[in-house]
């Protein structure tokens, strides 16, 4: 099962969904709203009961879709997360452990929301098995979203 957590001010509408939606009909692609803590909730609840999760996490999303892996090691299969907020305050709250999920992360350049310089230490130290991209964008990876390797990464 795939599933699409997209940013803060994002939404299920927003550009990377309808991607993702038309290249994967399946794919979940829910709303969420409300605090970190909020939106955990009703994570935890689309996915409960749920195993061999992709978990796919734009910027505060993929702050989810770690969180969520941190806490359901076992249902999750695979990580792919694009510019993950794991340089956010909300992060600290959570205690780093190893995860041994094949994970990508793509981050652009030219990210000043979250920053490579910030982010992948942070994920080197959670993910054991990461597949790192620096793509010659921004935040959004509006430029360059389309043309990575979904296939590759969204394998089961």
């Amino acid at each position: 099962m795939k599933i699409f957590l997209h940013g803060l001010e994002s939404s299920s509408r927003g550009a990377k969904a309808a991607f993702l939606q038309d290249l994967y009909p399946d794919m979940l692609i829910p709303d969420f709203k409300g605090s970190l803590a909020e939106r955990m909730v009703s994570l935890h609840a689309i996915l409960a009961g749920q195993k061999n999760i992709i978990l796919i996490g734009s910027s505060f999303g993929g702050l989810m879709a770690t969180i969520f892996a941190m806490e359901n090691y076992e249902a999750v299969i695979r990580i792919v997360l694009l510019a993950p907020a794991l340089n956010f305050p909300e992060f600290s709250d959570y205690t780093l452990q190893r995860i041994d999920i094949p994970t990508w992360m793509i981050i652009g350049r030219n990210d000043t929301v979250t920053p490579a310089d910030k982010v992948v230490s942070a994920a080197r130290k959670i993910f054991t098995t990461l597949y790192y991209d620096e793509v010659d964008d921004d935040h959004l990876l509006a430029r360059t979203f389309r043309e990575l390797d979904w296939k590759t990464m969204l394998a089961e």
